[in-house]
Parts: C-alpha cells; structure tokens; sequence
C-alpha cells in the first residue's frame, strides 16, 4: 500500500486553480480599471453617456429618499409647531396688548395736543383769556357740582369770570384763593345760565339738575318747537358769557322744554380758559345769592 505523504488530494488541485484564476480575473481587472482611469484622464469626455445612463437608472431611488426626507421634515416642523403654538399665542396677546397700550397713549398725546390748540386759538380772538389751567378735581361725594381750578387771584381770576374749554361753556368763579378757585358747574342745581336755540332766536335757560344734566326751561311758554338734538349757546343776556358758544345738546322734550345733555362735559376736560366777564355791570345785576354772600 502506498505511503499516505505521495497521495495529492483533489481539493488542493481545485484550491490551486482557483487561486490561479483570481490572480488572472484580478491582474484582468486591475489592467482595464487602469485603461480606464487613463481613459478619464485624456477622453472624460467618452464616459459621459455611461454616467448620464447611471445618473437616470439611480433618480427614481434618490427621488423618494429625497421625498421622504422632505416628508419627514415637514411632518416634524408640524408637530413642533403644534406644541409650540401655545406660547406663541400668549406672545402675540401680549405685543397685541402691548400695541393697543401704545396707540391708546398715541391717541391721548393727540387728543390733549387738540386742545391744547383749542385753546391757543381762543387767545387769538378778540377776548384775551385772564388764564390758561388745568381742572385739578371736582365734588364727586357731594350733592353739589363744583370743580377747582389751578389759578387764583395771582393769575387775575375774579369771582364771575366765564370757564370755558373748546368744546363750550364749562361755568364760572365762584370762589377765589391765592392760587386755586372753585367753579359752579353748569350742571349744578344753582347754575342758571339764559341760552338759545342755534339755528333761531327761541330763549330759555338752562338750569341744572345735579345729574350731569340740564334742564331747558322755555321763556315763551306755549306749544313746544323743540326737537332732540337741538344745540342751545349762550345768549348773551346776564352779563356773564359772550354770546354764541355752544352750551348744550337736547336729548328729550318736555312739556315746558326738555332734558339736555352738556356739550363741554367737566369730566372729559383737562384744561380750560378763564375769560373775563362780558359786561360787568349786567353781571352785578344778575349776582347769585350765594356770589353775593361770598363777596361780602
């Protein structure tokens, strides 16, 4: 029997030609990848087709990667917005606010600018305000309707002088101290102030009520020619104001003249002009107990 060392198996044979053939298929590669890269050097220009055909064999696959990441991202930034929503809302109530605040102080600055101006041009008429000042307060617990001013005698204010604002007839001195006064309000149950309808010479007076509101009393007493909205201004008579500004609006007729509302509301008025009195003989005449009282 022949010795086990000087048999040669199959397999080893099969191994050695296999190896064999990949140094071949591999030295076979090696030189065409060489051929090739040497190809791209010189000619790039003969591989173009063969990559414009790999470019379009591979888009539909980019294509969806490329959609589905896009998809993805979208459906993430909504579900990051969903939950971000809440504060973002609570941010823009309060620059929305924030907003409103301003335009509100906007429109304040502007109003006060108006009547400010209002009252410049009341000193380029023919009657020179003694002064110019700011309400400061008003009996707002009292049954009474007064309201104090911020100047006195040091400014020229007298007892009787005619406060007015731009918009009409606000009352009058009743009380002067060195740098303050008291004014009687239209609106309080001892003001009476002789008026007119506007658009006519139909007299009344208008008194007030204590209420905010006055009461239009008819001279000539008869069938009523008032209608609401009529605008009552002063007529001159009793000494005290000029004739022609505006005092109040009707709102409601009655039997002997009707219920109006003051066009020169204290309340929405800051600043007012103290004018002298009209004709101050007719206003000695016309003196209210409680202004004889005070002079005294």
């Amino acid at each position: 029997m022949a010795p086990t060392g000087t048999r040669r198996s199959g397999y080893s044979r099969r191994a050695q030609y296999n190896l064999f053939t990949g140094y071949v298929i591999a030295g076979i590669g090696a030189l065409i990848g060489a051929i090739l890269l040497a190809l791209s050097f010189f000619q790039p220009h003969l591989f173009g087709g063969l990559r414009g055909t790999a470019q379009s064999g591979v888009s539909p696959a980019t294509e969806t990667a490329a959609s589905v990441r896009t998809g993805s991202k979208g459906v993430w930034e909504a579900i990051s917005g969903y939950y971000r929503a809440g504060s973002k809302n609570a941010e823009l109530k309060r620059e929305n606010e924030l907003a409103l605040i301003r335009l509100a102080e906007a429109d304040a600055v502007r109003q006060e600018n108006a009547r400010l101006k209002g009252l410049l041009e009341l000193q380029d008429k023919e009657t020179k305000p003694v002064a110019v000042a700011r309400l400061v307060g008003s009996s707002a617990s009292s049954t009474r309707r007064f309201a104090y001013l911020g100047a006195g005698s040091r400014d020229g204010v007298a007892i009787g002088m005619p406060v007015r604002s731009p918009r009409g007839v606000v009352g009058r001195i009743l009380e002067v101290a060195a740098d303050s006064s008291r004014v009687l309000l239209l609106t309080d149950t001892e003001s009476v102030l002789p008026v007119r309808r506007a658009k006519d010479e139909i007299v009344a007076f208008a008194e007030g009520r204590g209420d905010g509101l006055l009461r239009i009393k008819l001279i000539n007493l008869g069938i009523n020619p008032l209608e609401p909205g009529d605008v009552f201004v002063t007529s001159g008579a009793g000494g005290y104001y000029p004739p022609g500004i505006a005092v109040a609006i009707l709102t409601e007729t009655t039997d002997d003249g009707g219920l109006a509302r003051i066009i020169s509301d204290p309340a929405a008025t800051d600043y007012v002009a103290v004018e002298p009195i009209y004709e101050p003989e007719a206003a000695v005449g016309a003196a209210t107990p409680i202004e004889r009282e005070l002079d005294e």
